[in-house]
């Protein structure tokens, strides 16, 4: 079954949910690690820089703490942003995990594919024309560009990141948002002006 492209980012709680959604999604996935995006202000800055460009999906379980965390995001970035995707409340438990949670409901992970699916399009997160990366940017890329393991990387990452509007981050961080944000012309644009203004 082919996947569904979207251009929207979706936000789910943990990287087994980001695994499943994978496997029939072709978009941008964030992960919140559980409740830790209440203390990691990076990802959240970089949550609400996306939403003002193309909109968020989230897509958190359907207990008491995926809710939380459902309206967490609500309160950082507003609702108007959101597109607000629900999973029933199927009792059982992840197949992983040794036992059932708390509320002995399974979360995202442990949907069916098909079932995901149907959901997805029920909320009206329907097929649309995924923008063509011209190219991935990787860790060779900001290798060579300056952007780690040189004298400036440092200087030239908070460069990056003061044009995109985010916090400052690291190497590996930045590579994530910036595959989000920009495509590859798009970036080595802003590295070229960098290079320009600091001759």
């Amino acid at each position: 079954m082919p996947k569904i492209k979207l251009n929207q980012t979706i936000i789910v709680e943990g990287k087994y949910d980001k695994i499943k959604l994978k496997s029939i999604i072709d978009a941008n996935i964030i992960t919140t690690d559980g409740f830790r995006i209440y203390n990691n202000i990076q990802k959240r800055a970089l949550i609400k820089n996306i939403a003002e460009k193309t909109g968020v999906i989230i897509l958190t379980d359907s207990d008491s703490a995926g809710k939380k965390i459902r309206n967490f995001i609500k309160s950082c970035v507003g609702e108007e942003k959101i597109i607000n995707v629900y999973i029933p409340r199927i009792s059982g438990k992840e197949r992983r995990k040794p036992e059932s949670s708390k509320e002995n409901v399974i979360g995202v992970e442990g949907i069916g594919k098909d079932l995901l699916t149907e959901i997805l399009k029920k909320f009206g997160v329907a097929e649309c024309d995924k923008k063509a990366k011209t190219k991935k940017i990787t860790k060779i890329d900001f290798y060579d560009d300056g952007l780690s393991g040189k004298q400036d990387s440092s200087e030239k990452r908070k460069y990056l990141c003061e044009k995109l509007d985010i916090p400052y981050m690291q190497a590996n961080s930045l590579i994530e948002a910036v595959n989000i944000l920009l495509d590859y012309s798009e970036y080595k644009k802003i590295i070229g002006e960098f290079d320009s203004e600091n001759k």
